[in-house]
C-alpha cells in the first residue's frame, strides 16, 4: 500500500462526483500496457490474444483490437463474445465440452483446443466438417510457476484436471493436431515465462516438432514492474528458431494490470474494538479474488494500519461475516460519502462478480484520456431478478 499512500488525490477528482460503486477503466493506462504487448509481438514475432476470462469489456475492444490478434475463450459464451464483439481470431479451450458445444463452437472459433486424445477422437466427426478449423491439444507440462494463490491457481498442481499428461501424448492423433497448448503460469515474472518456454523445449521437443504452433497460455505478467520483456522476447525467438513453429501467448490479467479502479463510498461506521467503515463496495460480491486468493487490494491515499493517523477496517454491506476488504490507515478521519478508490480492479473483478444479498452490481465506466468519465452500463433490480428465474 505504501506507493499509493502518497498519491495525489487531486488526480482523482473525477471520482468525487460519480455514482458508486463503479468499475472504471483508465484508457491511458490500458494503452500504456498495450504498447508493451505490441513490443513483444513485434520483436518476438509472436501472436498475443486477450484472455476474456480475465477481462471482457466490449467497450474497450476497439482499443485492444488495434494491437492484439484476437481472443481466447474458456467456453461457448466467451467464444461468442469474442466472435461478435472483438473479431479477429477466436481460440477456445475447456477441460470438457457439453453435448453439441463443439459443433456450435465451429461456427464461432477457428481454433479449438481439447483436453485429452480421447476428446479429439470423440469430436473428429464434427471437426472434419470444417476443413479450416485448427485443432489443439492442451498438455500438462509439469511446470509449476503460479506466483499467486498456490495450488488454487496452479494448472500443474497435483491431480490437475487441465491437460494431457506425458503418458497420454503417444495416444494423441498428431496428424489431426496443429497446436500444442500449455498453460502453467499465474502472475508470473519473466523467470516463469522463460522457464516454461525452455522447459517445454527441453521435455516436449519431440512433440513440438509434430505441430505448427505452440501456445504458451497466460500468466505472463508482462506489465508488472520488474518484468524483463527482453528475456521473454529472446526466449520466444530461440524457441521459434529451434523448432520452426509459430508462438502464441494469451495473457488476460497481464494486459490489464493496474488499468482501472473500483470506486466505492462510505455508507456508515461501526465500532467493535476497532473502527469499521461499511462501504457500498463489497469483497464477496464485487472483488471475489480478495477472498479467494486471498489478498488485500491497494487503496489510493491509504497505507497499512498504523502508518497513518486513522485506522479503519473496510467492509461490505452484505450479511457475510467475512466480507472484509482489508484494514487501512488514512491521514484524516473518514466521513460518510467519502470515496474509496481500490486500484488494479480490471482483472478478474466484474467478470466474476455476483448479486449475493441483492447487492447492486457496480457501474461499468471508462475514464478517457481527456479526463472524461462515461458510464458504459448501469445495473438495477432487473439484473438481480432475471437470474432467479
Amino acid at each position: 500500500m505504501s506507493d499509493l499512500s502518497k498519491m495525489n488525490l487531486q488526480s482523482f477528482d473525477w471520482a468525487q462526483s460519480i455514482a458508486t460503486p463503479a468499475y472504471v477503466l483508465d484508457v491511458a493506462a490500458l494503452k500504456r500496457n498495450l504498447a508493451r504487448a505490441a513490443e513483444v509481438k513485434r520483436e518476438a514475432g509472436c501472436k498475443i490474444l486477450l484472455a476474456t476470462k480475465a477481462f471482457a469489456l466490449p467497450a474497450a475492444f476497439p482499443i485492444i483490437r488495434e494491437v492484439l490478434d484476437g481472443t481466447t475463450a474458456s467456453g461457448e459464451y466467451e467464444a461468442r463474445l469474442g466472435y461478435e464483439e472483438f473479431g479477429k481470431e477466436v481460440h477456445v479451450y475447456s477441460p470438457a465440452y457439453a453435448p453439441g458445444e463443439v459443433e456450435r463452437l465451429t461456427k464461432l472459433a477457428q481454433h479449438i483446443y481439447f483436453n485429452s486424445p480421447e476428446q479429439i477422437e470423440k469430436n473428429l466427426a464434427a471437426i472434419r466438417k470444417h476443413p479450416g478449423l485448427k485443432v489443439g491439444i492442451r498438455v500438462n507440462p509439469g511446470f509449476s510457476n503460479a506466483t499467486l494463490g498456490g495450488a488454487l491457481y496452479d494448472p500443474c498442481a497435483p491431480f490437475s484436471r487441465f491437460g494431457a499428461t506425458r503418458d497420454m501424448l503417444d495416444r494423441v492423433p498428431w496428424d489431426e493436431v496443429e497446436i500444442l497448448h500449455t498453460h502453467a503460469l499465474c502472475e508470473s515474472g519473466d523467470e516463469g515465462s522463460v522457464g516454461l518456454i525452455e522447459h517445454v523445449g527441453r521435455t516436449l521437443g519431440d512433440y513440438v516438432r509434430r505441430v505448427k504452433v505452440v501456445n504458451f497460455g497466460g500468466g505472463h505478467f508482462i506489465n508488472r514492474p520488474g518484468y524483463d520483456i527482453g528475456k521473454l522476447i529472446a526466449a520466444i525467438k530461440a524457441f521459434k528458431t529451434e523448432f520452426n513453429v509459430d508462438v502464441v501467448l494469451e495473457p488476460g490479467a497481464g494486459l490489464v494490470v493496474d488499468t482501472g479502479y473500483l470506486v466505492g463510498s462510505v455508507l456508515d461506521f461501526h465500532h467493535n474494538d476497532k473502527n469499521i467503515a461499511i462501504l457500498d463496495a463489497s469483497a464477496s460480491t464485487h472483488m471475489p479474488d480478495v477472498l479467494e486468493v486471498p489478498y488485500t487490494p491497494k487503496v489510493v491515499g491509504a497505507a497499512e494500519p498504523g502508518q497513518k493517523a486513522h485506522d479503519y477496517i473496510l467492509g461490505g454491506k452484505t450479511c457475510m461475516t467475512g466480507d472484509i476488504i482489508g484494514e487501512y490507515s488514512f491521514d484524516k478521519p473518514l466521513n460518510v460519502g467519502d470515496r474509496i478508490i481500490f486500484t488494479d480492479m480490471m482483472q478478474y473483478s466484474f467478470v466474476k462478480n455476483n448479486t449475493f444479498n441483492g447487492v447492486p452490481l457496480p457501474d461499468l465506466a471508462v475514464l478517457d484520456e481527456n479526463g472524461e468519465y462515461r458510464v458504459v452500463r448501469s445495473f438495477g433490480y432487473d439484473e438481480f431478478r432475471h437470474r432467479l428465474g
